[in-house]
């Protein structure tokens, strides 16, 4: 069945000085900016895809939080508080970082799609158009801007505008189409599986314990239920844990983590998720008319546990770029692009010195090729 075409007469004003593709923290980002700006904007949420579970947001995000003007709504009720990280990672020995001296506070443990949603709320507060569950398509020229297809729960609708932004996740959907290089520099994944709830739990601290072929991540969610995640290589042998009992074999091993899920239990027959995790950077990351931010700019390996604060970054500062542009500064994108290389620079630094401090499998193939022995 053909969907229907919907014209500019069925919707009103079909022009706008930048279209944001994603409705995550690096899209309302950047359309929080460009609405405060007096620029009028559509950000189009596609809400497809996996929801995303067990997502940490550190304290120093309360900047640029506050930089965006929500720092008093988001986050807010609903999420759990983090109060550090605990860890076992160089020796079985366990190392904790409490974030109770952290000159910025305490973290939170996410729940992804209310920390979205009151997102796109201060965006819809702040002037933007917010069309929920609508993906941006077929990104063309015309003129000095583009037209795109907004396909939706009505049908599909053609807009014009100046400048697209790109948040559409790893995928840079609408920067692949305007030429641009996804460069992939590892195949890190993550199989991963919700366990039950327990309400008495009180430990808030994340746990990360590597092994011979990877690492474990666990953590409780909002929900009082908990997280647990394993990431290794899709290409080894260890990568194959997405039946149950394999998966719970693997957690066997460990030493501080299999111990957590007792309290939680283990659902009867649900079968491990998997997900991308990998490291990839965005060659350019801006371009004519367009301009790519969060995962689609730059994908981080969740043990940085920078994904969501990068995306906040990103998208303000690729806001100020694309207004910056509209008001004719020739430098606007060259600032975003160097400021996009100054953290990937500083992410590839810590990325590298961080996985250094294992050195027990050197020998392994997962090991071997994060530390240059393989």
């Amino acid at each position: 069945m053909t969907e229907p075409v919907l014209g500019p007469r069925d919707h009103g004003d079909d022009h706008y000085d930048a279209v944001v593709a994603g409705g995550g923290p690096a899209g309302c980002a950047a359309a929080l900016v460009l609405a405060r700006a007096g620029r009028s904007v559509l950000l189009a949420d596609a809400g497809t895809g996996a929801p995303k579970i067990g997502e940490a947001l550190v304290g120093a995000a309360r900047t640029i939080l506050d930089d965006l003007g929500v720092g008093d709504r988001v986050p807010g009720p609903g999420h759990l508080p983090c109060h550090g990280n605990t860890s076992a990672w160089g020796s079985s020995a366990l190392h904790t970082v409490d974030f109770i001296r952290d000159p910025y506070g305490l973290g939170w443990h996410l729940d992804r799609p209310v920390f979205d949603r009151r997102l796109r709320d201060c965006a819809r507060a702040a002037g933007a158009d917010v069309a929920e569950r609508t993906a941006v398509r077929r990104p063309r020229r015309r003129g000095a801007g583009w037209t795109v297809d907004l396909r939706g729960p009505a049908g599909v609708r053609a807009v014009d505008c100046a400048w697209v932004v790109d948040a559409t996740g790893r995928a840079a959907a609408i920067a692949a189409h305007c030429g641009a290089r996804r460069d992939r520099r590892d195949r890190l994944i993550a199989t991963y599986l919700t366990l039950g709830q327990d309400s008495a739990a009180a430990d808030t601290r994340s746990l990360v314990e590597s092994d011979p072929d990877g690492w474990w991540y666990t953590a409780l969610l909002p929900s009082r239920r908990r997280l647990l995640t394993y990431f290794t290589d899709a290409d080894l042998p260890s990568a194959a844990l997405q039946a149950l009992p394999a998966f719970r074999q693997r957690l066997s091993l460990t030493r501080h983590t299999a111990p957590l899920p007792q309290a939680h239990g283990f659902p009867g027959h649900t079968a491990p998720r998997r997900a991308a995790a990998h490291s990839a950077r965005l060659d350019p990351v801006c371009g004519d008319g367009w301009i790519a931010a969060g995962d689609a700019a730059a994908a981080f390996d969740p043990l940085s546990s920078q994904g969501i604060l990068t995306a906040l970054y990103s998208g303000l500062r690729a806001g100020e770029a694309v207004d910056g542009s509209l008001r004719g500064k020739r430098q606007a994108l060259e600032t975003y692009a160097a400021s996009m290389a100054s953290v990937l620079n500083a992410y590839t630094r810590d990325h590298r010195t961080t996985y250094a401090m294992e050195r027990r499998w050197p020998w392994h193939p997962f090991w071997a090729r994060r530390l240059g022995t393989g």
